[in-house]
C-alpha cells in the first residue's frame, strides 16, 4: 500500500479541510501517480473535493462513521478494518491513502511507500502528517532536484519502510 502527501516544513497538510497549498506540479504529480488506481480517503476529505465529488478514473474507498453515508460512484465503509476488508480485493501497489490525517495515522503501519512533496514554507494548519524523518521504519530513497513554483521551493520525495526484521546501524 502506499500514501501520497504534501506537507510543509513542520509536516502540516492542512488547514480549514483544505491542503495548505496548490501547486500545479504537485497536483499534476498526485493526478499522474494516482490514475486508474484505489484511492482511500475519509469523509472530509472527499467533501473538500470539488463538489464534494470522488476522483475521476479511480476506484474511491471512503471511510466515515456515518452508516448512511451514500456518495455516488464510490465504495463507502465505515471503519478502518472493513476497508482493509475492501482492499484485499485489490492489488496493494495499487492502492493510495490520499487522506485526511486520521486516515494517515490510521494507514500509516500498513503502508510500504510514501510519496511526500516537502514544501519549504510554514503554514497556519491544523491538521498534519507524522514526520516520517524522526521514524526508524522509514527512509527517504528519493528526491527530486528543488523545484519552484512563483516563490515557493519544494521537493517531491519518496519514503519506503525498512524491513521490521533487519538491523538498523
Amino acid at each position: 500500500m502506499n500514501l501520497i502527501v504534501a506537507v510543509d516544513k513542520n509536516w502540516a497538510i492542512g488547514c480549514g479541510n483544505r491542503l495548505l497549498v496548490s501547486i500545479p506540479a504537485d497536483m499534476k504529480f498526485f493526478r499522474e501517480t494516482t490514475m486508474g488506481k484505489v484511492v482511500v480517503m475519509g469523509r472530509k476529505t472527499l467533501e473538500s473535493f470539488p463538489g464534494g465529488q470522488p476522483l475521476k478514473n479511480r476506484t474511491n474507498i471512503v471511510i466515515t462513521r456515518d452508516k448512511n453515508y451514500k456518495v455516488k460512484d464510490a465504495i463507502v465503509v465505515t471503519s478502518v478494518e472493513e476497508a482493509l476488508e475492501e482492499l484485499k480485493k485489490y492489488d496493494e501497489e495499487e492502492i493510495y491513502i490520499i487522506g485526511g490525517e486520521s486516515i494517515y495515522r490510521q494507514f500509516l503501519s500498513y503502508c510500504k511507500t510514501a510519496y511526500v512533496t516537502k514544501v519549504d514554507h510554514t503554514y497556519e494548519a491544523d491538521t498534519s502528517f507524522p514526520n516520517l524523518d524522526e521514524m526508524e521504519d522509514w527512509k527517504m530513497t528519493g528526491i527530486s532536484d528543488e523545484q519552484t513554483y512563483f516563490d515557493l521551493e519544494y521537493i517531491f520525495t519518496r519514503y519506503e519502510r525498512v524491513k521490521e526484521n533487519e538491523e538498523t546501524h
